[in-house]
């Protein structure tokens, strides 16, 4: 009797709890409390609040010295972004500070959102304030921090709130678990009372001894999830969290201003060098502008960016347009540019198919391959391609071989990484992913160091059009005539081997003259031709 009690009355612990938050077995979460609304507490937005706070401290970290000095040594000198998006720096540091600008205004929105549950008239006119310290530089409440240390500080501090709410929402699932695998036990044992009584007596204190266990685990776990409420942005109220926010917005913004400038000029696509020809694109001149080495863009002998130049050179239509208008609209992608024709993802996957093949085309390409290579490409590179296809097949050469290979080398050394940019690219802004970042797992946000962070004109969405083409058609002629090259050699091999094998059982003369290995027509004394092509 005494054991069915004490089941009695954690199953009735069990059921009142769950009448007290139903939702928490269903979502994953509480519910926001009554107290937590009346006090103005974060409560259940907290998760979001930690996707926007890392999201700053992301753009933080992409202003910061390292950052900034490896995009003016290592970025803009790509050999991709040279040829085939711009090699000219002002058009580059435009295109770089845009998107930043860019990314700071949508966090920027999302702050002003939480202000309007702020008790402070001063939170609550964060986007006014914002919009003002864009605009004109004036900063009503001095939100800006004071000196950069001081924002390194508050960085660190906002980190720790952030795995802190992070570690909140893995108890509260663990939490949930637990709560749940109890409440399947207790019900298992009553819908399984149908047995002996001695067996059920001893079946029904293992039980008792699992069902103490899991609720001083579940108890462990309650108490976890109640003490990280109050150590992260869970407990805070919505005046401290926005505050924070505002400040490290406007110190963002404020070092945006002062590293890249605080005004534009109206940017069109700058042209590329003269050099850098349909053909040259593929097989740079040798008048091409030299890389520039590691000694000339170190800190001491290359010159800061020409802050003083942007601000005086302020067009007619950026003093029509508005600070964030203009970011916008410089990130629109121009005319000829595989961005306008919303090509660049295909063309990505495109050169990532074609670098894949390259790596090994005797085993790599094959019908199915090709043909879904094939249904790729647009109507412009197949017409290049019958061009260049069109005529006699050059015949099997060691040497010419051996210099395609070289060519798809060197172009894949530069064109491959801007489509695996392009890439990355498009999944850290894709809405599914945003999706699942803000509502499950936090961890998944973008890397805090900066290291991670891919740029715009790394990305073929800027990339000339023409030039990328003609690339790609050279890529395609050369892993054709590799794979044809190939196939016969292991064709001729092939038939080797079987002409020793006959001649060892001295049926050589029964061989025929002619044989047909893998879509290649071979003749008696080793030499092959091609028979069709793909």
């Amino acid at each position: 009797m005494a054991r069915e009690s004490w089941l009695t009355k954690v199953r009735s612990a069990m059921s009142s709890s769950t009448k007290s938050s139903p939702s928490s077995s269903t979502s994953g979460a509480p519910p926001l409390a009554g107290a937590n609304s009346r006090k103005g507490n974060v409560g259940i937005l907290a998760f979001e609040v930690a996707n926007l706070v890392s999201k700053l401290l992301h753009l933080w970290r992409a202003v910061g010295d390292a950052a900034v000095a490896r995009l003016r040594h290592e970025t803009f000198y790509l050999d991709g972004v040279r040829k085939v998006v711009s090699d000219d720096d002002a058009f580059l540091l435009g295109l770089a500070r845009a998107e930043l600008v860019d990314a700071l205004r949508a966090a920027g929105d999302a702050v002003g959102a939480l202000a309007a549950r702020c008790t402070d008239p001063c939170l609550r006119d964060f986007r006014d304030a914002f919009l003002e310290f864009a605009e004109v530089g004036r900063d009503r409440h001095r939100w800006a921090a004071a000196t950069w240390k001081e924002m390194d500080v508050r960085a660190r501090k906002m980190d720790k709130q952030v795995a802190s709410t992070a570690a909140l929402r893995r108890a509260m699932e663990e939490l949930v678990e637990a709560e749940h695998g109890l409440r399947k036990f207790l019900r298992c044992d009553v819908g399984g009372g149908g047995g002996g009584g001695g067996h059920r007596r001893s079946l029904s204190a293992s039980k008792i001894s699992v069902a103490a266990e899991q609720q001083q685990l579940i108890f462990s776990k309650k108490q976890d999830v109640k003490h990280l409420k109050q150590t992260s942005l869970w407990g805070c109220t919505f005046d401290v969290v926005v505050s924070s926010l505002a400040r490290t917005a406007f110190t963002v913004l404020a070092r945006i201003k002062l590293v890249f400038g605080d005004g534009g000029r109206d940017q069109r696509h700058a042209p590329l060098h003269r050099s850098l020809t349909l053909s040259s694109a593929v097989h740079p001149s040798l008048d091409a502008p030299p890389t520039p080495s590691r000694k000339s863009m170190s800190m001491e002998t290359l010159p800061p960016f020409d802050v003083v130049a942007t601000v005086q050179v302020q067009s007619a239509s950026k003093r029509r347009r508005g600070f964030f208008e203009y970011s916008s609209a410089t990130l629109v992608p121009p005319a000829g540019t595989l961005g306008a024709a919303a090509l660049a993802p295909r063309y990505a996957g495109l050169v990532i198919s074609i670098e894949r093949m390259a790596r090994s085309p005797r085993r790599m390409v094959g019908p199915e391959e090709r043909d879904e290579l094939y249904g790729m490409l647009t109507a412009s590179v197949r017409s290049q391609l019958r061009a260049r296809l069109r005529g006699a097949v050059a015949e099997a050469d060691a040497g010419l071989a051996s210099e395609w290979r070289a060519a798809l080398g060197g172009i894949l050394e530069w064109l491959a990484p801007m489509a695996h940019a392009t890439v990355r690219w498009q999944a850290e802004r894709s809405f599914e992913q945003r999706k699942t970042t803000t509502t499950t797992d936090i961890s998944r946000l973008p890397p805090r160091g900066g290291s991670g962070n891919t740029f715009l004109l790394q990305t073929l969405q800027f990339a000339d059009r023409d030039k990328v083409e003609a690339a790609v058609s050279e890529l395609l002629v050369g892993l054709n005539y590799v794979w044809r090259f190939e196939k016969e050699m292991s064709c001729r091999a092939l038939f080797a081997v079987h002409r020793q094998l006959l001649d060892g059982t001295g049926a050589a003369e029964d061989t025929g003259r002619n044989c047909l290995v893998g879509g290649y027509a071979v003749d008696g004394s080793g030499n092959g031709t091609v028979s069709s092509c793909a």
